[in-house]
Order: structure tokens, then C-alpha cells, then sequence
């Protein structure tokens, strides 16, 4: 339940939506990147990044339209996971008596699947292929519109709301001859290439920021709780079925 709360959207009538949080994106060791990321329940609703390009210190700046925002399907992945967990256990008749034993095991494993499933959406974030980034409907978020040669993703990793920003140069046909487009990975690094549209592409750049959400933090905690909780009910009626087939009569 504790966890659940975390993750809670307002329903219809219960007046006002989910506040907005503001996160300050920052690493250690360089200032390439900055920016602020608004959050709103799971969607980012806002995002103000600054780009400061290597080769020349030009600074970029882009922002999410004002008509736009990015769902985060790993949020909205454990909230219906944690969600399903809870209807589980509350889908029987108040005065239902579990009959035996392997009934609860049962229930047990059911609902710490829905727990595991919720926390990996959040603790593995999904591998993608440069390609498949370059084509997301993210490239399009944002005004003025991203420069060909620029590439973002969002993701989170545990408690941490990420932003990784890809900086792209263009391979000639001659230096195509070793060509190897990189597979799906969660971070790609300098070197790694692709192709989109009629383009071969190389990464000569990666910036990553993040920050912590604190909210995310909790709900990582309290299914860690909750599992354990699950596996020591299981380990008490295993060895109570233990002693009750040992009994003598």
C-alpha cells in the first residue's frame, strides 16, 4: 500500500492534479550539460536542457514544447504492477478463509511476481538501438527542434531520472568500409555507429546527467519490504505444513 501511494494519480473527482516536482540534472567532473527536468506523476511535462557542443563551446539550448510531454512507461510499468499486487490480496470477500496452505503459497507467488516486475521496470531500463532512438517520437518534443547531429533519451535507473545526450558526426562513404552498427544497449558509447534514413552515424559524444526522485527511492524500499514480508509468510506455512505431516497421531 505504501508503495502504491507513491505512484498515485489523482482519480476523477478527487480534485486537483498530481503536483509538479522540479529536478536540477547535474554530474560530477563536467558542466557539458545542464538542465531541469519538471515531473509530474509519470510524465515529464517539462524539460530545459543547455548543450555546451566541444568542438567550438557553442551553447544550445532546447526545451519541450508547450503542447507536449513524455510519458515515462517504466513509472507507469511499476505502478500497474504494484496496482495488480494490491487487487490480488483485496479481491476476496472480507470474511473469505483460506483452506490450506499451498492456497497462500499460492497467493504468495502471484503477488511477489507483480512486486519483482515492478521494481526491474525501474531497476532495468529498456536497451535500445540508436536507431530506434533516433526515431522515437522524443526527437520531436522539443523547440527549437533538435539539430540532426543530436540525439536524447530519458530513462529512469533505480531512484535516478536520466538524461543521456548523444552528439553525432557523419561518416563519409570512404570510412564506411568498417561499418558496424552498434545493437541495443541501455548507454552507448563514443564510437558506437548506425544508420537512419540514408545516413551512417557515429557517436563522438555522450553526456549524461541525472538526479535523484525521491518518491522513487521510497517505492524501491518498500518493495524490497514487501517481498520479504511475502517470503517470510511462505516460510512460516512451510514449516508449519512441515510439522503438521510429521505429527504423530
Amino acid at each position: 500500500q505504501e508503495a502504491s501511494h507513491r505512484f498515485a494519480l489523482p482519480t476523477s473527482g478527487s480534485g486537483g492534479a498530481v503536483k509538479q516536482e522540479n529536478f536540477v540534472l547535474s554530474t560530477s567532473g563536467t558542466d557539458q550539460v545542464k538542465g531541469v527536468l519538471t515531473l509530474q506523476g509519470d510524465a515529464l511535462c517539462q524539460a530545459d536542457v543547455n548543450l555546451k557542443m566541444p568542438r567550438n563551446n557553442q551553447l544550445l539550448h532546447f526545451a519541450f514544447r508547450e503542447d507536449k510531454q513524455w510519458k515515462l512507461q517504466q513509472i507507469q510499468d511499476a505502478r500497474n504492477h504494484v496496482n495488480q499486487a494490491i487487487y490480488l490480496l483485496m479481491n476476496r470477500d472480507v470474511n473469505y478463509q483460506f483452506k490450506t496452505g499451498s492456497e497462500v503459497l499460492k497467493l504468495m507467488d502471484a503477488v511477489m511476481l507483480q512486486l519483482s516486475r515492478a521494481r526491474n521496470r525501474l531497476t532495468t531500463p529498456a536497451t535500445l538501438t540508436l536507431a530506434e532512438i533516433a526515431s522515437s517520437g522524443l526527437t520531436k518534443m522539443f523547440t527549437p527542434a533538435l539539430p540532426p547531429d543530436i540525439l536524447v533519451n530519458f530513462y529512469i535507473n533505480l531512484n535516478k531520472l536520466c538524461l543521456t545526450v548523444y552528439q553525432l558526426h557523419v561518416l563519409q562513404p570512404s570510412t564506411t568500409k568498417n561499418f558496424k552498427p552498434a545493437g541495443g544497449s541501455i548507454l552507448h558509447n563514443p564510437g558506437a555507429m548506425f544508420e537512419f534514413g540514408s545516413q551512417r552515424y557515429e557517436v563522438s559524444h555522450v553526456h549524461k546527467v541525472e538526479c535523484v526522485v525521491p518518491w522513487l527511492n521510497d517505492a524501491l524500499v518498500f518493495f524490497t519490504v514487501s517481498l520479504q514480508l511475502c517470503q517470510q509468510l511462505k516460510d512460516k506455512i512451510s514449516v508449519f505444513s512441515s510439522y503438521w505431516n510429521y505429527r504423530p497421531y
